[in-house]
C-alpha cells in the first residue's frame, strides 16, 4: 500500500544527525567529491529515502554512517552523531558498538554479504554472540526466531541451510534477520530490492514497512526507483552529483516538487495514464564528472531553465513557511507552476 497522501510519523528529538558531511577519494586522475556537503537529521519511526541516479553519492554517503568508507584514500569530513553523541571519527574498535546495536545495514548483494561456506543460522548466531554474553543454544534460538520474523517458513529447518540453498528474495530476508538480530533503533537498506522480480520485491517493501511500525525502526532505504520510494518512504533526500538538490516529504516531492532534477525524474516514469506506445521522458545529458564538478548549480548543464545566476552554486533553502528545501535559484511562482 503506497505512502502517498497518508500520515507521517509524528517528529520529535533526532537519533540520527548528518552535518555537512564530506567524503572525497584520491585516485590516480584526482579527487573524486562522493560526496559534499550533505546534512539531514532522521528520527524514531520514520522512513527516508535517498534517491538519484547512480554514481550521485547515495551509497557512499549510507556506508559512511557505520564507517564503510575509510579506504586509505578516503577523506571524511562534517558531523554525523547518533542521539547527540558523534560517531564520525570512532576508532573500528568503537565504531563495532555501532554497527549492529545501534545502525544497521542491509547490503543490495546478499550473496555477496552472506559467507557461503557458514550455514545462515551460524552466521547469525556468531554474531549475536560476539555482542552479547549467550550461548550457542540460545544464539542459535534467536536466530530461528529472528527467520521467523522476517517471514522464512520453517525456520527450524532453513536455520540449518546455506546461502546457496535459499532464494535471491529469501537470502535477502536472511540479511534483514541478521541485521535485526541486536536490535538497532537504524536499519539502512541499500537498494534492497535490485535484481528481484517485483512479486519479491513487493513483499520485501512490506516486510520492511511492517518492521518499521511494529518496532518502531527508523529506516534509511537507498534507491534509484521511485516506485519504491512511494510504497515506503515518509520523506525523500533527492540527490545529485554528491548534492542534495531536495529534502521534502513523500507528498511534496510526487504532487509538488520544485528541483528541475526532481521534475526530470518523475517525468520518467511510467504512468497508467500514459498511451501504450508513449515515449518515456528522459533527462538529456549525463551527470557530471565528480573528479571535477560545475563551480555553479551541478544540475545546470542538463536543465532546460537554466539561466545565468546558475552559474553560482545555489544553498539548499526552504520555501518561505515551509521545510520543504530544495537547491535551485528559479523563482517560486516558475517552480509553481510544476506542482502536481
Amino acid at each position: 500500500m503506497s505512502k502517498l497522501a497518508s500520515e507521517s510519523p509524528a517528529q520529535g528529538d533526532p537519533i540520527l544527525t548528518v552535518d555537512d558531511l564530506r567524503v572525497s577519494f584520491a585516485t590516480e586522475d584526482g579527487v573524486v567529491k562522493a560526496v559534499d556537503g550533505v546534512s539531514f537529521e532522521l528520527t524514531a519511526g520514520e522512513v527516508l529515502a535517498i534517491v538519484g541516479e547512480s554514481g550521485c553519492g547515495k551509497s557512499v554517503t549510507a556506508q559512511t554512517l557505520t564507517g564503510l568508507t575509510r579506504a586509505p584514500n578516503a577523506k571524511i569530513s562534517g558531523s554525523v552523531s547518533y542521539r547527540g553523541k558523534e560517531i564520525n571519527g570512532l576508532t573500528d574498535d568503537q565504531l563495532r558498538d555501532v554497527r549492529g546495536e545501534q545502525i544497521a545495514m542491509v547490503f543490495q548483494d546478499p550473496m555477496s554479504a552472506l559467507n557461503p561456506v557458514y550455514r545462515v543460522g551460524d552466521q547469525i548466531a556468531e554474531m549475536i554472540r560476539a555482542h552479547r554474553d549467550v550461548s550457542k543454544q540460545e544464539a542459535r534460538s534467536r536466530a530461528v526466531d529472528l527467520l521467523r520474523s522476517v517471514g522464512i517458513p520453517n525456520p527450524d529447518r532453513r536455520v540449518h541451510h546455506y546461502p546457496h540453498e535459499f532464494s535471491g528474495g529469501m537470502r535477502q530476508r536472511v540479511m534483514i534477520a541478521m541485521a535485526l538480530a541486536l536490535e538497532p533503533d537504524v536499519l539502512i537498506a541499500d537498494e534492497p530490492t535490485t535484481a528481484l522480480d517485483v512479486t519479491i520485491q513487493a513483499q520485501i517493501l512490506q516486510l520492511i514497512d511492517r518492521l518499521n511500525r511494529e518496532r518502531d525502526l527508523a529506516v534509511i532505504i537507498i534507491t534509484h526507483d521511485l516506485g519504491v520510494v512511494a510504497e515506503i518512504a515518509d520523506r525523500v533526500l533527492v540527490m545529485y552529483a554528491g548534492q542534495v538538490v531536495e529534502d521534502a516529504t513523500l507528498d511534496e516531492i510526487f504532487y509538488a516538487p520544485k528541483h528541475p532534477y526532481t521534475w526530470g525524474l518523475l517525468g520518467s516514469l511510467a504512468r497508467l495514464d500514459q498511451p501504450r506506445t508513449a515515449r518515456l521522458a528522459q533527462i538529456p545529458g549525463a551527470p557530471p564528472s565528480l573528479l571535477a564538478p560545475p563551480a555553479g548549480c551541478r544540475f545546470a548543464p542538463r536543465c532546460s531553465h537554466v539561466f545565468d545566476r546558475c552559474a553560482e552554486l545555489p544553498p539548499l533553502e526552504p520555501r518561505t513557511g515551509s521545510a520543504h528545501l530544495d537547491r535551485c535559484w528559479l523563482d517560486n511562482e516558475v517552480k509553481a507552476r510544476h506542482e502536481g
